[in-house]
């Protein structure tokens, strides 16, 4: 059997970080094993789901380089609901329930001011005759739920080993709201089977569902797949992250300059026993990929951390890589300078910064006039190599007596405009002898 994940976002909000590190997880994993991936859009709220947050989500997960071999929205999937909810209501599994949520909600405190659990006490399955006319009469449609079989279920994760949920301890679950919409499990188990799911890679928030889902599983007549379930990412001071609020979402990120890779590489690592380092290709961290490496503790997210891995795959790229992208920024201004500038760099856009800087006009910093004039008056003749700045700071130095820092940072502050920033020689070899001229005169060039 061909192994077969699913990716399942909802087209409600943004991807976020924690969202693409489900993705991810699930990617790696697929292609582990050779096997495939189905994204499927869970767009079965109709009032919050959007075409525009689903394009999004496409964008965002193409961006990332994470393709699928499968596509399903399950809006375009009713039919298949509906079979599934006749068939479990025949077999005496779907029941249906017409209490309000405030009737609900008072029993369950109810149940918890007495010492015992909040659960539904199956009220639904002892309706009289006359019970049903009074909410028929009162205008009430029921919703509906699955009956459990009260047994333990257990299973053997991926992540946490040997797991068992004991079905009497949970309510029996809504599958089908009052206004005949579906909640997650039914659409999402329906789906699993007829797509041919082997295994649901999810965070473990998921856990206390699977026992649930593995019944239904068997309810219509299929294995339930092999479950993993991963701790959850959270921010960097511990916070959850939410994609409704769009935190640390991944349009954000790319917006932001960000490498695919760099996510990727991140995410992939993350509250694993592997280092977090870059990687520039997706097979190593295929290759690299096990569910026995990830541990239970949350893992933190940090956009510092991001940053890191993010710089280190900027930094390796060589000149034939980067020279696409540099054409199209306007910012080619060929090999000698990407090599100069680029271990300067967190994200590849800054490299605009520092073309700014050779090309000019830059405001030049000048502390000390006399000192710049003397200078300027030291420049070589031109044009300039790599070898031409070690013999104008010579040049310089036996002019003015300044040595040290006194004697790098004031040229430095003239030439670039900055405190800091690449070795000089390359910088100073591409500024040339008309820039270097003015800048040391104080005028913007």
């Amino acid at each position: 059997m061909t192994t077969r994940l699913r990716f399942a976002p909802s087209p409600t909000g943004r991807l976020h970080v924690g969202n693409v590190r489900t993705a991810l997880l699930n990617w790696l994993f697929a292609r582990s094993q050779g096997g495939e991936m189905l994204l499927r859009i869970d767009d079965t709220d109709a009032a919050r789901s959007t075409k525009a947050f689903e394009a999004a989500i496409e964008a965002d997960l193409l961006w990332l380089g994470l393709r699928w071999e499968h596509r399903a929205n399950q809006s375009a999937r009713f039919p298949a609901y509906e079979r599934a909810a006749e068939r479990l209501k025949a077999a005496g599994r779907l029941y249906a329930c017409y209490e309000t949520e405030e009737e609900l909600d008072r029993r369950r405190k109810i149940a918890q001011a007495t010492g015992k659990p909040p659960i539904y006490d199956r009220a639904g399955l002892r309706y009289t005759k006359d019970d049903l006319a009074r909410f028929k009469a009162e205008g009430r449609s029921p919703h509906w739920r699955y009956k459990l079989s009260g047994a333990r279920r257990e299973w053997d994760d991926l992540v946490r080993g040997r797991q068992s949920i004991d079905t009497a301890s949970l309510s029996d679950p809504v599958l089908i709201r009052a206004d005949g919409g579906y909640l997650y499990t039914l659409p999402s188990v329906v789906d699993d089977i007829e797509f041919g799911i082997t295994h649901i890679v999810r965070g473990e928030d998921h856990v206390a569902n699977t026992g649930v889902q593995a019944e239904i599983f068997e309810a219509l007549g299929a294995a339930a797949p092999m479950f993993g379930h991963f701790p959850l990412l959270v921010g960097a001071e511990g916070e959850k992250l939410s994609k409704r609020l769009e935190s640390l979402s991944v349009g954000e990120l790319r917006e932001a300059g960000y490498e695919p890779m760099a996510v990727n590489s991140l995410l992939a690592k993350l509250g694993t026993s592997d280092p977090v380092e870059p990687r520039a290709d997706f097979n190593d961290l295929v290759r690299e990929f096990s569910f026995a490496k990830v541990g239970r503790a949350p893992a933190r997210f940090s956009e510092e951390e991001l940053k890191r891995v993010n710089a280190a795959l900027v930094h390796g790229l060589d000149y034939a890589a980067a020279k696409p992208r540099l054409e199209a920024r306007g910012a080619d201004l060929g090999e000698e300078f990407w090599n100069a500038v680029r271990a300067n760099l967190v994200i590849f856009n800054d490299v605009d910064a520092w073309a700014r800087i050779v090309e000019g006009p830059i405001e030049p910093v000048i502390a000390d006039q006399a000192f710049a004039q003397a200078a300027a008056a030291a420049l070589p003749k031109g044009p300039y190599d790599v070898a031409s700045w070690p013999a104008f700071v010579e040049a310089v130095k036996a002019k003015t007596g300044a040595k040290g820092k006194a004697l790098f940072m004031p040229l430095r502050q003239a030439l670039t405009g900055m405190d800091h920033g690449p070795e000089m020689a390359p910088l100073f070899a591409l500024i040339g002898e008309e820039r270097a001229k003015a800048r040391l005169m104080g005028k913007a060039a």
